[in-house]
């Protein structure tokens, strides 16, 4: 479904980024680890178009894609659940989730039943303000918001961060649900270990913006990945 080749990316005179190669697999999920400051999110930045690439080619489902804005690689079926969750805080929930109709064709402009299957708590909070929720609904909502979309492509960007366990496990139940579809790739960015290597069907550990161990789920010992990701 996503392919990187030899993406590098600069904030400034500093490159972030150096020749990152990667895949990502359509009914599978890929973490992406790594200390803070190794390039995680800067990655996950170049893929949705939220920061221009300074080289490198990405290729989603076949199709070789340019240097593309986030509202392009929206409608080209990536979705992003950014670190921090970035809610509307002022919108209802509802409100919140029809902002994913935005790359949606009208005819296509409704909320789901299955969204509120997934995260029942967001039925019950539709007319509430996004900022009254806990940081773990507004975990929720944010990556119903990105559901809404139909993406190809889920990129998640630190979902278990200041979350309480309970909703950690309620997350991980929903990516493991839309894994079992088959119809969708995702990258998982996440710094609990025992959180992503329980999900992880493959893995890409980075250091100084480079990879510097990748491999599949059975194929690469806990302790070897458990090193490669710690400071």
């Amino acid at each position: 479904m996503l392919k990187l080749d030899d993406i590098t990316l600069h904030y400034g005179h500093s490159r972030i980024l150096d020749g990152i190669s990667m895949e990502a697999r359509a009914g599978e999920v890929t973490c992406l680890m790594g200390s803070n400051g190794v390039g995680k999110t800067s990655l996950i930045k170049a893929i949705a178009g939220t920061h221009p690439r300074s080289g490198g080619q990405v290729t989603l489902d076949g199709e070789a894609l340019g240097v593309l804005p986030a509202h392009a690689m929206a409608r080209k079926g990536v979705a992003l659940v950014p670190q921090g969750r970035e809610i509307f805080p002022l919108l209802t929930v509802r409100e919140n989730l029809e902002t994913g109709f935005g790359c949606l064709p009208r005819s296509d402009w409704q909320v789901p039943e299955e969204m509120f299957q997934l995260f029942p708590v967001l039925k019950q909070m539709q007319n509430r303000r996004g900022g009254d929720l806990s940081g773990g609904q507004q975990q929720q909502l944010a990556i119903a918001r990105a559901l809404i979309t139909r993406p190809k492509l889920l990129l998640l960007d630190e979902p278990t961060e200041g979350i309480q366990p309970n909703i950690i496990q309620q997350i991980g139940e929903v990516i493991s649900h839309l894994r079992a579809q088959g119809g969708m790739a995702i990258v998982l960015v996440e710094q609990f270990f025992d959180f992503a290597y329980g999900l992880g069907d493959s893995f890409v550990a980075l250091k100084r913006g480079q990879v510097c161990l990748r491999g599949r789920a059975g194929e690469v010992a806990r302790d070897d990945l458990l090193a490669a990701v710690s400071v």
